[in-house]
C-alpha cells in the first residue's frame, strides 16, 4: 500500500514540541499497515522534525536553549534579514535538525523507542501552522 496524506499541525510558539499524538490522529490509516515506513516532510525552511526524548519535558527546553546559542538572532554579518531577526537562524536549525523524519511502522503502530516522540522544531518566534506530507508504504 501507498497513501499520501498533507495535514497541518497547529501553531506553537519557538521551541521544541512533542506532536507524535497529532501526527497520529492525522493518519488513521497507519492502522492498515503490518510493516513498512512513515515518511514526513515538513513543508517548510524555518522549522525541523526529528526524533528524541517524549517523556522529560525539560528536554524540549535544553534543546531550545543549545538551539538559540548554536543559532543566534542578529549574528553580525547576517545578510537574510528582510523576514526578522529570527528568519536566518530558523533556516540555518531547519538544516540542521532536518524537515523530514521516517520511522518504521509494525502492526500499526510506530516502531520508536520506548522513550522516543516526534518532535516539532518551531524556529521562528511565530512560525504559524506547519504543513506536513505524510507518505505511508507498506503492506
Amino acid at each position: 500500500m501507498w497513501h499520501r496524506q498533507p495535514f497541518t499541525l497547529t501553531a506553537r510558539p519557538r521551541g521544541f514540541h512533542l506532536v507524535t499524538d497529532e501526527v497520529l490522529a492525522a493518519l488513521p490509516r497507519l492502522a492498515e499497515i503490518r510493516i513498512g515506513l512513515l515518511h514526513l516532510q515538513l513543508m517548510h525552511t524555518s522549522a525541523s522534525l526529528t526524533l528524541n526524548e517524549n517523556a522529560d519535558p525539560d528536554v524540549r527546553h535544553d534543546m531550545a536553549l543549545f538551539a538559540g546559542q548554536l543559532a543566534p538572532e542578529n549574528l553580525s554579518g547576517m545578510k537574510h534579514t528582510f523576514e526578522g531577526p529570527d528568519d536566518m537562524p530558523a533556516h540555518v536549525l531547519a538544516s540542521l535538525f532536518g524537515t523530514e523524519l521516517t520511522v518504521a511502522v509494525e502492526d500499526g503502530r510506530l516502531l520508536t523507542g520506548t522513550w522516543q516522540g516526534i518532535w516539532l522544531g518551531e524556529h521562528r518566534q511565530h512560525g504559524g501552522a506547519r504543513r506536513i506530507t505524510a507518505t505511508l508504504m507498506g503492506e
